[in-house]
């Protein structure tokens, strides 16, 4: 393989054009916003999946609408917005171009780790305020070439020595990393910890050099340019978080996750089960109301769909019902439940696409018309690979022994 060097140090997006009106104040309202970025999303989304390209413009869009700094805090600069908006944004932006929805839901997972987990430091509340205000896009290096996808483990170490740290990381994934402002990264503690002896390392693009070592030749989820790089960083010991990566990860990471990629993957079920919905109506309306016989794959692919649905509306509610309660995190019983919601939504997403394609037919299996599930159907099959089920269930096989059965229906 041929190995290039890039310095995505000095690559910057475009300029985001001036239309002459405030862009702090250009829309308030966040479903508002979240509806001009979908637009361009779903304008864009077939020719990204076809040639197999960053969504730029809905990314640009994104940056422009201030989708990018919502989870950061008022107090520096942010929307303060919960869970269950960002859960929105994805689910919305999943029914339009699925690249564009997970981009998004991978930059809110390590917003949401850096703004519950800063340490009150004065570096993170910069990066807090420059994440709002410059709308800096992160990208997600938890993958390394020798631990098989398993991110509660590193090779690479944090080396920090007088008040500076260095990095040198051999990452096999790093999500849209060429076309990221900054990267969100785990590591050993130190050269002679053990490998699950984890930090989080908060870097921006002027702090690190990329090397490419593996393309991101894929099935589907092609736009999300997950390729692999050599990561060379450096900077101030400040970038490094104090709070252990084992805490960050139980208590934000795998909860954020779980549920905004579930809702990212949910929405593009959805997505089909609008264009099934569609089909099974044009067909009924040219027979007198009669019922093609794909109707009945489409009403699974409702009900498949309600179920997922379902599944991260209540699981939301129980995160942000504890999203402070650090023992309650912790717990088996959450623990059980985050896992577990990635797998079934995962699952579902998969099962309702599939019954889509089935009330399509022809028309659903085809790559071109307006019935296509084809690229919906590429990109969910993702999803119970990304952090594989198997090893989601293996790795909540002891705890969902030791959990509790609830002894009712609503404790």
């Amino acid at each position: 393989m041929n190995v290039i060097n890039v310095n995505v140090g000095k690559r910057e997006f475009e300029p985001i054009e001036d239309d002459g009106l405030p862009q702090l104040n250009k829309i308030s309202d966040l479903a508002a916003r979240i509806a001009e970025v979908v637009a361009v999303a779903k304008l864009h989304a077939d020719a990204v999946d076809r040639e197999a390209r960053f969504p730029l413009e809905a990314v640009t869009a994104a940056k422009k609408h201030r989708l990018l700094g919502v989870l950061v805090p008022r107090e520096y600069g942010g929307d303060g917005a919960t869970i269950h908006d960002v859960m929105d944004m994805c689910f919305a932006l999943g029914r339009a171009c699925s690249a564009t929805a997970m981009i998004i839901a991978m930059h809110h997972v390590k917003v949401g780790c850096i703004t519950r987990h800063s340490g009150n430091t004065e570096w993170m509340k910069a990066m807090m305020k420059s994440i709002a205000a410059e709308q800096l896009l992160l990208g997600s290096s938890t993958t390394e070439g020798n631990n098989g996808g398993n991110v509660r483990s590193s090779a690479a170490a944090a080396e920090v020595v007088d008040g500076r740290f260095s990095l040198l990381r051999d990452a096999s994934v790093i999500s849209y990393g060429a076309e990221c402002d900054g990267i969100v990264t785990t590591a050993r503690r130190a050269a002679d910890a053990a490998n699950t002896d984890q930090v989080l390392v908060v870097l921006r693009k002027k702090d690190y050099d990329l090397e490419i070592t593996q393309g991101w030749d894929v099935l589907g989820m092609r736009g999300t340019r997950s390729t692999g790089f050599k990561l060379k960083a450096e900077g101030s010991s400040e970038q490094v978080m104090a709070e252990s990566y084992d805490k960050i990860h139980s208590q934000s990471m795998v909860p954020y996750a779980h549920l905004v990629w579930g809702s990212a993957w949910t929405g593009i079920a959805a997505s089909a089960v609008d264009k099934a919905q569609t089909f099974i109506r044009m067909v009924a309306r040219k027979a007198n109301g009669q019922m093609p016989p794909g109707a009945v794959h489409f009403g699974k692919a409702k009900a498949t769909l309600n179920r997922a649905r379902a599944l991260l509306s209540s699981t939301g509610d129980y995160f942000h019902r504890i999203r402070d309660d650090k023992q309650a995190l912790g717990s088996l019983e959450f623990q059980s439940t985050i896992a577990s919601l990635k797998i079934e939504v995962s699952d579902l997403a998969v099962e309702t696409v599939l019954a889509c394609l089935r009330a399509n037919g022809l028309g659903g299996y085809r790559n071109d018309g307006e019935f296509s599930v084809s690229r919906e159907l590429r990109d969910v099959l993702s999803s119970p690979l990304m952090i594989h089920n198997d090893r989601v269930a293996a790795n909540m096989a002891t705890a969902n022994l030791m959990a509790a059965v609830p002894a009712s229906l609503r404790a």
